[in-house]
């Protein structure tokens, strides 16, 4: 018996998998695995508990001395619950998290046995930087780099079953000082956002002194069963099928969404949501996807730093809980073809410390002022740098799930809904000598009448749009679903603090030649709308007509990650970055290296593993079949039978196993030319072409195979298996 028939007996006497209770209060365990101010209240004196808070709420440092006694309270709270090991966590640029254990045993000088945790090991570690990527910003045998604590993103323990660690989590810089890792540039512009805002924000109400950035993610996965993943080494190895027929029943009954979740996954899902209530991840939705097997959950909002750090968590948690119910998670943007794909939907607003959303209108002319203030200026960001955000989401899963038939397109454009949209086409209409500097001035306008009426009224989605408004929010709905949020968080917080700096300069400037501060506002809200209104688009961005009308707007259209990646080396991509310290130029074009050689290799692994799947798997099948199919001619030859058909079906056999052998064999000498090739960038061109050239007619021909060959004779299991048995 094949791997494949092995894996469905297997599931086919499962038993039904015993269910989690879920009777325990979310409220009684939540963040109880978590150093919280609430828990650090207990465990440290009052000058250690204060410099923690004043961190924590105000980014201020905290010196040597109450690192110490945070320290020893943290070892304290982790001690009884069972911790044993400490490790500093970080995002390297490798995409996942990293961690090495330290343990808070040590010997002292006469030989006895002692657990200790001190000030200077919370603060910075030391692992060895020598395997992680850096783009250059470092040779091999340079391996030194840091771990700094970051407090704004409390300390947690994960316990995997067999030990309980202590996670810090961190920065991860070079020996230098250069950042090697998401979090530093990400907290960068979060400053930078903050005191942007703030400006801003001065225009309205003096009393704001903070402004924040939120993050409530949509996680979009597969669940699939795990023997029959291991029966397939693509999804194995690349996280993904680059092979597969269509199955009779896909999606397309459109019965699978907001669906009955099947017993099995449902008792996966209780079991990692209580894993991850307890480490204070406030996971607030779950509910079947399009696709069939696809799944997401969506938690409450969050400070965009703590909800990355928590998105990056659940993923592991996912992963590892997901083991214990004979289950596999696919993060993959695109694990099956002819389906929908996941994202990361990014929902990401601004608050104030006074408590206002100021992407949500307010019930006073003024508060509505301002937010269409910052509604605007996020626009303006968009329309400005949509080439940059871009860049944030390009990768070579997310090259397979842009444009398709569930994913936006790689235009960047807004989506405002058609009351706002109105809105706004009215502003810009007004002719300047129309904004009086009389009192009355947005009254007059209809702002405080027209903006209620509209976010109540605005309740469409427009699933083709990669950023969407959705009522105090704007969705990036790009995202892919394996990727880290810090990087595409990064740049949409750099990019609207850029602009909101420009717009404070241009208001304050027309308020020194002596225009009314919210004249000053409205003529410099309506330039930015003028200037920016060609990102707007309320259609279809599925449709070819958008690509064709988006080109007469001027609009980029960059297909590709290796075209993406070009971008970061533009002398004014790198200067926004590096003019406000959030990534140096030698940062920025580490990231560009490091990112191409990472779609290097995963389009290499993917054609090493189609090659594989192949010669090793579909042809020898194929041909075992054609065999059985000779015999049967040469019997029915014997016997004088009619064998036209057979015939046929033996020519169609060795036609696709031509096919497939002579497009594997192309494909191997176009992979070898490429390796030999030095300059990364045209390298990654080369094998973009691989991909465009060969992938897709390999899998052409195999499908076709795979509906020829008997069944019991096909040893990867089917898109029908994978996708609709639990």
């Amino acid at each position: 018996m094949n791997q494949r028939l092995h894996a469905l007996t297997n599931l086919a006497n499962k038993f039904e998998e015993k269910t989690i209770e879920n009777t325990t209060k979310i409220t009684s365990i939540f963040a109880e695995n978590v150093f919280t101010l609430k828990t650090a209240r207990e465990y440290l004196n009052e000058v250690a508990y204060k410099s923690l808070k004043n961190s924590v709420n105000n980014g201020k440092k905290i010196d040597i001395e109450s690192a110490g006694q945070i320290a020893v309270g943290m070892k304290s709270w982790a001690e009884e619950k069972g911790v044993t090991h400490y490790t500093h966590w970080f995002q390297p640029l490798t995409g996942t998290t990293a961690e090495k254990h330290d343990s808070f045993f040590t010997l002292k000088s006469d030989g006895s046995a002692i657990e200790e945790f001190d000030g200077a090991a919370l603060i910075q570690q030391e692992p060895d930087a020598s395997s992680f990527p850096s783009g250059g910003l470092r040779a091999t045998f340079e391996a030194r780099g840091y771990t700094a604590w970051d407090p704004s993103s409390p300390a947690f323990i994960i316990d995997n079953g067999f030990g309980k660690t202590l996670c810090i989590p961190t920065i991860f810089i070079s020996y230098n000082g250069e950042s090697l890792d998401y979090k530093a540039p990400l907290l960068k512009s979060i400053d930078f956002l903050n005191k942007a805002a703030v400006d801003v924000c001065s225009f309205f109400d003096k009393n704001v002194t903070k402004v924040i950035a939120t993050l409530g993610w949509e996680q979009e996965y597969f669940v699939i069963d795990a023997g029959l993943c291991s029966a397939r080494p693509d999804i194995i190895q690349c996280g993904r099928t680059v092979l597969g027929a269509a199955p009779a029943k896909g999606q397309q009954l459109e019965d699978f969404y907001f669906g009955s979740i099947p017993s099995r996954v449902y008792s996966f899902m209780l079991d990692f949501e209580n894993e991850a209530y307890k480490l204070g991840i406030p996971l607030k939705t779950r509910h079947n996807e399009v696709a069939p097997g696809q799944y997401e959950c969506a938690p409450i909002f969050e400070e965009v730093n703590l909800a990355v750090d928590h998105n990056l968590v659940l993923m592991d948690l996912m992963a590892r809980i997901a083991r214990r119910h004979n289950l596999k998670v696919l993060f993959h943007e695109k694990p099956f073809a002819g389906i929908n794909g996941s994202g990361k939907h990014n929902n990401w607003s601004l608050a104030t410390d006074t408590g206002i959303n100021l992407l949500s209108p307010g019930k006073t002319p003024k508060s509505n002022l301002m937010f269409l203030t910052f509604f605007v200026n996020v626009i303006k960001a968009v329309h400005d740098y949509a080439e940059i955000l871009r860049t944030s989401i390009a990768s070579a899963g997310n090259d397979y799930r842009l444009g398709a038939n569930e994913a936006p397109p790689a235009i960047i454009s807004v989506f405002l809904g058609k009351y706002l949209s109105k809105l706004l086409k009215d502003l810009e209409s007004k002719a300047s000598n129309q904004l009086d500097d009389q009192d009355d001035t947005i009254h007059k306008l209809d702002i405080h009448k027209n903006i209620p009426l509209v976010i109540l009224d605005n309740t469409d989605r427009n699933r083709t749009s990669p950023f969407a408004f959705t009522g105090n929010k704007f969705e990036f709905r790009a995202v892919g679903s394996s990727a880290n949020c810090s990087y595409p968080m990064m740049v949409l917080n750099t990019i609207v603090a850029e602009t909101l700096s420009k717009f404070y300069e241009e208001v304050n400037q027309k308020i020194e030649k002596g225009d009314k501060k919210e004249l000053a506002i409205l003529q410099t809200i309506q330039s930015y709308i003028k200037a920016s209104k060609n990102v707007i688009f309320e259609g279809d961005g599925y449709s070819h007509n958008w690509h064709d009308e988006a080109e007469k707007r001027g609009l980029p259209n960059v297909k590709s990650t290796p075209a993406a990646l070009e971008i970061m080396k533009r002398d004014s991509v790198k200067d926004l970055f590096s003019k406000h310290n959030i990534l140096s130029h030698n940062e920025l074009e580490a990231r560009y290296e490091i990112e191409l050689e990472k779609y290097i290799k995963k389009v290499q692994i993917e054609g090493r593993i189609m090659g594989d799947l192949c010669l090793n798997h579909v042809i020898p099948q194929a041909i075992k079949y054609q065999n059985i199919v000779l015999e049967n001619v040469e019997g029915l030859k014997r016997l004088g039978i009619e064998h036209q058909e057979q015939i046929k079906l033996l020519e169609e056999l060795s036609l696709n196993i031509g096919k497939v052998k002579n497009n594997v064999f192309n494909m191997v000498e176009a992979r070898k030319s490429a390796n030999h090739t030095e300059n990364l960038t045209l390298k990654a061109q080369q094998y973009e072409d691989i991909k465009n050239t060969y992938f897709d007619v390999i899998r052409y021909h195999t499908d076709k195979l795979e509906g020829l060959v008997d069944d019991q004779l096909w040893d990867l299991p089917k898109y029908r298996e994978l996708l609709l048995l639990r």
